[in-house]
This record gives C-alpha cells, sequence and structure tokens, in this order.
C-alpha cells in the first residue's frame, strides 16, 4: 500500500517542513517528496525493530503487561509484508514488557522484566533462538516504569535506558498494584543521596481500615518516612538512566553512565558518535506531581545528572510555583512532623550535600510538548534529503487523564524532528491531533508511534504500538490496549 504526499508548492516553513495528505492514507500528512507506505499490519504491542546482517528486519512484540490476559512477548521476523513468529519470549526467561530490541556481533539484545522477581533485565537472543539472561536486577523495573531501548555505541559497549520508579520520587497510591505485587520497589539512585527528609502522607492501601495512613518519602518504599539529612546508597544498577556495560561479562561490568533522567526511554548515536536520549517527562498523578512544560530530548554526557525529580525538563527549579498543581492533585507533606505549604512544591534531595550540579542547557536538544512521550529515537542519514543528519522522533502520545487531568487536548501521535536548542518540528502527523481511531480512522493513520529506526535501504521505518485508550468505565484499570491494531510504516525519499 503506497501513497504518494499531495502536492505542496513552497519550501519549508520556518515552524517546520510543509505537510501535505498523504493519497492512499489521507489522515496522514507528510512533506513532499516523501511516500508512506504500510509494511504490514495486525502486531499486538511492537515496540522495537532491527536488521540483521543481511538486511531482514525484525520486530519485537511487548507482550501484554497491560492487560489481565496478556499476549505473548516474542520477536517476529518480517518479509514480503508478512510478520512471522522467529521466537517465543514468553515462559523462557522472559517477562513482558519486551521493550528494547537491538541487533549487534550476530546476536538480538533484548530489554524486558526477569520473570523470578519483576526487575529490569537483558537477554542476548541467538539467530537459532537460544536466549542467554546476561544482566538483571534493575529495581526500579518493578514499578510502572522499565528498562527500555538498548544500543550498541562505537565502543562496542551496550547502552540502556532505565527508567525510574515512579512519577517524581515518592511511591504513592498511583504505585498501589506494583507495591502490592513488589512492596520493596523504590526508585534507586545511582549515587549517594542525602536526602531532606520531606514525607508525604497518604491513605494505607495495604489495609483494610480506610483510616489508616501511610507516610513515605523519597527514595523509600511506600510507607516507609525518611529522615532529614539521611543518606541513600547508590547503585550500579539505577533507575532514571542510562547504563552501559560490555556485552560479553555484562553483571560485572554494568554502571551508570548519566543520571537524573525521567523515563527516558529512546537512545541514538549520532555519526560523530555523542549519545542523544529521548525522556518522558512528569505526569500529574501520585503523592508527588509535577506540573512541567515539556518532554525533553537530551544530548547525554557521560557522568551528567539531569535533574530528575527535582528539576523541570529545562533545568528550572520544581519549587517554581509554575509547576505547581492543584491541591487536589498533590498528597499532605510534612517535615519534622510539621505540615508544609501545599502552595509549590519542595525539593526532595539537598543537592549540595548530595554533590549533585545540572549540566549546561546546551545538552537540550529538543523540547517536546508536555505529554508527548517521545519515544524512540534515530539520526537519519545524508541520503534522507534535506532531513539528512536529523534526530526523529516518535511521539507516543498522552494517557490523559488519568496521566494529566489538566490536559484540554491530546499531544504526540506523530514523527517530530529535534532540530536541536530545543527547537522541535512536525515530519509526519494525521490531519487532526491524536491517534487516528480518534479521528475514526483507525488503520488508516498514524496511532501511537513508538520507534523509529532508518533500515539499510535508507527509509525511515515507524514502529506503530496500536490503540491505546481511555475507557472510564472499564473494569479494573481505565486503559484499554486491543490487539492486533500495532503496524509497521515506512516512509521513503523520492526526489533526488
Amino acid at each position: 500500500m503506497l501513497a504518494a504526499a499531495g502536492c505542496n508548492d513552497g519550501d519549508d516553513a520556518p515552524t517546520g517542513p510543509r505537510l501535505g495528505p498523504a493519497s492512499q492514507f489521507p489522515v496522514i500528512q507528510l512533506p513532499t517528496g516523501y511516500t508512506i507506505e504500510k509494511v504490514v499490519g495486525n502486531l499486538t504491542y511492537p515496540s522495537a525493530l532491527t536488521f540483521d546482517d543481511q538486511g531482514v528486519m525484525y520486530v519485537a512484540e511487548a507482550g501484554g503487561a497491560f492487560v489481565d490476559l496478556p499476549p505473548v512477548a516474542r520477536i517476529m521476523r518480517v518479509q514480503n509484508g508478512t510478520a512471522t513468529e522467529f521466537v517465543r519470549l514468553e515462559d523462557r526467561g522472559i517477562a513482558a514488557s519486551v521493550v528494547g530490541l537491538t541487533w549487534h556481533a550476530g546476536a538480538f539484545y533484548v530489554t524486558h522484566r526477569d520473570p523470578a522477581d519483576r526487575t529490569g533485565a537483558v537477554s542476548r537472543v541467538s539467530l537459532g533462538g537460544d536466549i542467554t539472561l546476561i544482566l538483571s536486577g534493575i529495581l526500579d523495573s518493578q514499578s510502572e516504569h522499565q528498562v527500555n531501548d538498548i544500543k550498541a555505541g562505537p565502543d562496542g559497549m551496550m547502552y540502556l535506558a532505565a527508567g525510574p520508579a515512579t512519577n517524581a520520587g515518592v511511591v504513592g497510591l498511583d504505585l498501589a498494584p506494583f507495591v502490592m505485587r513488589s512492596p520493596n520497589v523504590r526508585p534507586v539512585p545511582c549515587q549517594d543521596l542525602v536526602l531532606v527528609g520531606i514525607n508525604y502522607r497518604t491513605p494505607d492501601f495495604r489495609t483494610d481500615d480506610p483510616s489508616d495512613v501511610a507516610e513515605t518519602g523519597a527514595y523509600m518504599p511506600f510507607g516507609t518516612p525518611s529522615t532529614p539529612g539521611q543518606r541513600i546508597s547508590g547503585s550500579n544498577k539505577c533507575g532514571g538512566s542510562v547504563l552501559v556495560f560490555d556485552p560479553n561479562n555484562a553483571e560485572a561490568t554494568a554502571r551508570p553512565f548519566a543520571s537524573g533522567l525521567r523515563n527516558i526511554i529512546g537512545l541514538a548515536f549520532n555519526s560523530t558518535g555523542q549519545l542523544f536520549g529521548a525522556v518522558n517527562g512528569y505526569d500529574i498523578r501520585g503523592s508527588r506531581s509535577v506540573n512541567d512544560e515539556f518532554d525533553p530530548v537530551y544530548r547525554i554526557q557521560e557522568g551528567a545528572w539531569y535533574g530528575w525529580p527535582d528539576f523541570s525538563a529545562r533545568f528550572e527549579p520544581a519549587t517554581a510555583r509554575k509547576f505547581d498543581v492543584p491541591d487536589a492533585q498533590q498528597a499532605p507533606k510534612f517535615l519534622n512532623g510539621q505540615p508544609l505549604p501545599l502552595d509549590r512544591l519542595h525539593f526532595v534531595i539537598n543537592h549540595q550535600a548530595s554533590n549533585l550540579q545540572l549540566p549546561d542547557r546546551s545538552v537540550i536538544h529538543g523540547l517536546h510538548p508536555i505529554n508527548s512521550s517521545p519515544s524512540g529515537i534515530d539520526f537519519a542519514p545524508n541520503t534522507f534529503g534535506r532531513f539528512g543528519g536529523q534526530l526523529f522522533v516518535a511521539e507516543w502520545g498522552d494517557l490523559a487523564p488519568p496521566t494529566n487531568p489538566l490536559r484540554d487536548g491530546p499531544a504526540g501521535s506523530r514523527i517530530a524532528i529535534a532540530l536541536g536548542n530545543g527547537r522541535v518540528v512536525p515530519f509526519i502527523q494525521n490531519a487532526r491531533p491524536g491517534p487516528a481511531s480518534a479521528q475514526g480512522a483507525p488503520g488508516m493513520g498514524l496511532e501511537r508511534p513508538f520507534y523509529v529506526k532508518f533500515g539499510p535501504d535508507g527509509a525511515l521505518y515507524i514502529v506503530d504500538f496500536g490503540v491505546a485508550r481511555i475507557n472510564p468505565a472499564s473494569p479494573g484499570t481505565p486503559y484499554e490496549f486491543p490487539p492486533s491494531t500495532g503496524a509497521i510504516w515506512k516512509v521513503t525519499r523520492t526526489n533526488p
């Protein structure tokens, strides 16, 4: 199914390339000189793709960690418009969700949860289907965030995006299902931290008495208070980080490369070997909500701390009043047993005592709309026309209102280009903001693009996760993820 962009006279605008409708997919808008086709559909929760040394495409299906009756996690081989099962990962030492997939030195590397304890893990999968667990024990993955993208660096080391437990450093009611399954779940820092000692009071969902309350400190398990000056030990298997390790000796060599990143999803190296990462920013949920303005893409510097959970995407203090949320969206907080005002946020880390310093703002490469959820990223080859060398970003989109009851419209569901200095412009989007299914055109436009990768043929491949919607009447969680709605799209340059 091939569709060319419609005619669009004139040069690209300062706000980004001029977009026109695709002829066979009129919901989709893209620049002139490029075509889009659907490579394969009917995938269930696709999360990443890669190519082997012969140029054969493989795609990961994440498995159903989101629903009560999960589909299996597996790797699919895609050839001639058909996806066939290459290896079933479920029940073979791999628990959902499988998020990262890359090919390196004759094998696949996948990121997932360890079924033994639901910690974050990495396994190597041979072309013969043999699976070897090489790294596990990343505690933060017992939460709503887990290990995500994985990429081989120019140095031969593996780089792993590890999401943090919690929205903003405090385990609250929003993590109740995860706490009941893993009572010790909490954020684990990469370096020793000294806490301010603020505690957040919520109902205690672990008991049958509705009058019971719990106080929880930052970086502590639910129901465990902190004290002023308390020191939290850092770990080489920390969340909110990029970890680096030797794929031939992962357990012994894993260490933090960068830290203080909220839910970092995608990783990519540019032509000079610099690492970039896409970050899902703060939600308005849980005990400590932050009303931030952006979801960032950063240049990732070794040894740098990027501010989570006390600073915004632009490295502004979260204590600034513009990041405050209504009182109903935050838990009562106490320091030394005394209540603190709810008119603004408070730091949870003593930054000076913890030796933490933010990097220069020059590392801010792209500032995407808040809740747009920048995820997979990749740099275009020079053969991709006027966009050669630019960083392409899949924006998965929002899950409001549960993640942000203050939103008044959709965000994301598009492919953007992060141009540097915070500037972001659209490359492919639907005719109206939001997923195609919300516009009455399921399967005919972008739904939830989660991953992008330029193939050996120079084309841009988009992994579209499929339908993800909010249904407040749904039993249990309000999230619905219909299976068999995912797809892979291919964007090709047509003009020389």
